[in-house]
């Protein structure tokens, strides 16, 4: 019922925007007759003049009708290509901050444009994220043309760029980007000790490409900045030795395909003990000791990598290293890994060499990074299934933009089979019927795997087509330019066309280029034989899709059948369902299985009927649902962890824009040395002699601060009060005295550099804590509490008490260095200190177990006096 209403309420809502922007457009289509009676140089003018009236403080939404009329006439005039009025709609949909659902081939690039260069006015900066490297070099090389006519500067942040060249392509007026490559630069910002080499400005407007992809597949793993960390690497091969021997007990485990999740029964972690003990690993009875507990954790890890990751569906192995692959995209993932000992228990599991772990220094989400920006906006060929979770993380609105051309694609309903080989016997007579009709086929599969069994099948058929999928990822291009020629057979994962259209006829364009003919004669003849093959595909029916088997999300099988019937061709799809596929065997119950077995069919007969669409979609509507909660609770977490990141980044920059942090100092010695008194004199009157003893003591071999005062205080009764003023007054006095015997800008950079290696330390060890807290609050959830909000509370306790042990480090650190110093004269070379990093590399006190509450949390490192 809700889902009705919601239905309802959306496409009237939709229908209502739409109307109200065509209006707008009218406006700019008559602006646009006006600059096309201007010469090229009034044009470009013009960029000028809006600058002039946005200093002015008008509102750049008022300038909407008049930039969006140039571009159009700029583009007539660069690509000789003209805008629709839907695609100017779609261009005031994203400018105003939404996401812009818009149909294959109606040119989302093209509508791209007119947000871009509305916003690049400001010279605030646009970053415009695209889903891989190819795609943003592309759009950039294709729109660069059109930019400078506008006098709009562009560039590109690439990886592996250095922080000069990054810096300067940030200050442009357009970046194009990856959003892993945007969010790394974010994090590497925060890591810095010299402010100079920042690259990343405020960020001001984002326009992302494939925003689904980027916001919702890549939603699920936060983004890592880690280095290698030294570990043990035999354990990972001798834990895949025992769990070789259990992998097949399912009495030892539980597994939950759906959600990814294994535990180990009672039954498991006995069987698990013995074999421990027969190899002489642990002795009895001693697997429950906190020095062994992790075996449970590797082995755990060891069966996930055997029965949830498999070869050439999650993972590939390419040159002896295991390369993760995009389960929505087919594309492969270099450079990332998986976390926790995951990734190296699937390299044990496949023989190769066991590389360390990576340890965290710095982490965010896709979800919080780019909650960071003043205003962002998307597009897509499929949105409005996710609207939902758009609007609940991001509050952004999602709209269907109308076709320029009717959608006449025909999507057939789908047949189930009984086998998987009744399945391929199917589709292979199908691909059979439409090759004699001269229609071009795409094949699109949920794996390399498959991909390659449906080629072995068309083979032995003697079918001639092409395979692209993640082992062939360079050749993706040359592959989908010839996709839609006639008779042509494309067997594909999920990447191919996104970003690039299948053209009917094959890619005119793509033929031209690589041909490098300059003739005339010779583009006409290649013109002519591209006509004539169009109109054989247009008769034959158009590009048709076949799903060999439905993915997890209706919205890929959505973007499968988007690759057919772009601009109003003709085109067709079916998707093809066993009762052997996973889908089916995971999500949908036994007995619907068996009454569809119980059904009277023939061998090779299908089932057709809208009943099995329904199941299909029930299934998918669950993992969707899954995966949702899975971002959100992602999510969630992240906010939590994302107030703590703000403070330590705010501390950072204030540490780095002060020139002079005496005063801070002053303010730690006081904090810290008046909590020190509390702690070892118990009495406010009356103290006893062996508690200024032990006071004495801490203050010596803590921080090196030797007060001889207090020894002439055994004799006199004093309040505490007064002990505390004369222990803080002495050690500013001596550490002030110490100062003065260096140079102020040397130790000024010493202070700095303490301070700030501290804060990245302990920040570092907090995020491992906060690591180990999420995968315990979870087993909160049996006892019938939120696990959120159990995170919620110890994570701010852990949080205040990393920052009280913080501040303690950092005072003692600034005096046994400062002493150090002047004893041993360390080397100083050009006004620089060479200081010995194991000083740094300390472990997390845990003295001062602090639980109180802060009113203002963004005083809790310095407190002003």
């Amino acid at each position: 019922m809700f889902k009705k209403l919601f239905i309802k309420f959306f496409y009237s809502r939709n229908t209502i925007v739409i109307n109200k922007l065509k209006k707008i457009v009218v406006n700019i289509n008559n602006l646009g007759k006006y600059f096309s009676k201007l010469s090229d140089k009034e044009l470009k003018k013009k960029t000028k003049k809006f600058r002039i009236m946005l200093n002015q403080k008008i509102n750049l939404n008022k300038l909407i009708p008049e930039s969006f009329a140039l571009v159009k006439e700029a583009c007539k005039r660069v690509f000789n290509i003209n805008y629709f009025d839907v695609q100017l709609i779609g261009g005031i949909i994203l400018h105003k901050g939404n996401i812009a659902e818009i149909c294959t081939g109606e040119g989302k690039t093209l509508i791209s444009i007119l947000p871009i260069y509305l916003n690049s006015l400001l010279k605030k900066g646009v970053h415009v994220i695209t889903t891989n490297e190819y795609l943003a070099k592309r759009d950039l090389k294709n729109n660069k043309p059109l930019f400078d006519f506008l006098d709009i500067k562009i560039g590109i942040n690439l990886k592996g760029m250095d922080y000069q060249e990054k810096t300067k392509v940030y200050k442009y007026d357009v970046t194009y980007g990856t959003s892993s490559e945007f969010c790394f630069d974010y994090l590497r910002d925060n890591m810095l000790f010299n402010l100079k080499k920042k690259v990343q400005r405020k960020l001001n407007y984002v326009l992302i490409d494939e925003v689904d992809s980027v916001l919702i597949d890549n939603g699920k793993n936060p983004l890592i900045i880690s280095s290698i960390e030294n570990k043990k690497l035999k354990i990972y091969s001798e834990i895949n030795k025992i769990v070789k021997l259990l992998k097949n007990n399912s009495k030892c485990y539980y597994l939950n395909k759906n959600e990814g999740q294994l535990y180990l029964k009672k039954y498991g972690l006995i069987a698990i003990e013995k074999i421990l003990i027969k190899n002489k690993i642990i002795k009895k009875n001693k697997l429950y000791l906190r020095t062994h507990i992790l075996f449970i954790n590797h082995i755990v890890l060891s069966l996930k990598s055997h029965l949830l990751f498999k070869k050439n569906i999650d993972y590939i192995v390419k040159k002896k290293k295991i390369i993760i692959i995009d389960k929505n995209t087919g594309r492969l993932m270099y450079g990332k890994k998986w976390s926790d000992g995951l990734h190296q228990a699937i390299e044990s599991k496949e023989n190769l060499k066991v590389n360390s772990e990576n340890e965290i220094f710095n982490s965010i989400t896709i979800q919080n990074y780019f909650c960071l920006y003043k205003k962002i906006s998307g597009m897509t060929g499929t949105a409005i299934t996710e609207s939902e979770e758009f609007y609940s993380i991001y509050n952004l609105e999602t709209f269907l933009i109308p076709t320029h051309f009717p959608i006449i694609r025909k999507d057939l309903p789908d047949l189930l089979y009984i086998t998987k080989e009744e399945k391929y016997n199917s589709i292979v007579l199908d691909i059979k019927k439409r090759i004699k009709k001269m229609q071009p086929i795409l094949v699109g599969t949920i794996s390399i795997e498959e991909s390659e069994l449906i080629s072995k099948i068309l083979n032995k058929e003697k079918i001639k087509h092409q395979v692209l999928n993640a082992k062939f990822h360079s050749k993706e291009a040359h592959i989908i330019s010839k996709a839609g020629k006639p008779c042509c057979v494309t067997i594909s994962t999920n990447m191919a066309g996104r970003g690039t259209d299948i053209v009917l006829g094959g890619n005119l364009k793509n033929k031209i280029i690589k041909s490098n003919i300059l003739y005339n004669e010779e583009i006409i003849k290649i013109k002519n034989k591209w006509k004539k093959n169009n109109k054989i595909v247009l008769l034959s029916g158009g590009l048709h899709v076949i799903g060999v088997s439905h993915y997890e999300s209706k919205r890929i099988d959505n973007q499968l059948r988007g690759r057919s019937g772009r601009q109003g061709d003709p085109g067709s799809s079916r998707f093809y369902v066993s009762l052997e596929d996973q889908l089916i065997n995971i999500f949908i119950s036994k007995n619907i299985i068996n009454i569809l077995k119980k059904i009277n069919i023939k061998y090779g007969k299908p089932i057709e009927h809208n009943f099995i669409n329904k199941i299909i979609l029930n299934a998918q509507n669950k993992i969707e649902s899954n995966n949702f909660n899975i971002r959100k609770n992602l999510f969630k977490y992240d906010n939590i962890i994302n107030i703590q990141r703000n403070i330590i980044y705010y501390q950072r920059n204030k540490i780095l824009n002060i020139n002079n942090i005496d005063f801070l100092v002053k303010n730690l010695f006081e904090e810290i040395l008046s909590k020190i008194v509390d702690k070892y004199i118990i009495n406010s009157l009356f103290f006893k002699s062996f508690e200024i003893d032990k006071l004495c003591n801490i203050l010596y071999s803590d921080f090196n601060l030797k007060i001889p005062i207090l020894g002439n205080l055994k004799k006199i009764k004093k309040n505490k009060l007064f002990i505390k003023k004369i222990i803080i007054q002495e050690s500013i006095k001596l550490y002030l005295y110490r100062s003065n015997k260096i140079d102020n800008n040397i130790m000024n950079n010493i202070e700095k550099n303490i301070i700030l290696k501290n804060i990245d330390l302990f920040w570092k060890n907090h995020l491992i804590n906060l690591q180990i807290l999420k995968k315990s609050v979870n087993l909160k959830f049996y006892n019938q509490q939120n696990p959120i909000q159990e995170y919620k509370i110890e994570s701010y306790k852990l949080f205040i008490n990393m920052i009280e042990s913080l501040k303690y480090k950092i005072l003692s650190n600034l005096n046994i260095i400062q002493t150090k110093i002047l004893n041993e004269n360390i080397l100083i070379k050009n006004k620089k200190i060479y200081l010995n990093n194991s000083l740094f590399k300390s472990r997390l006190y845990s003295k001062y177990n602090l639980s109180y509450f802060i009113n203002n949390i963004k005083n809790i490192f310095f407190r002003k006096k």
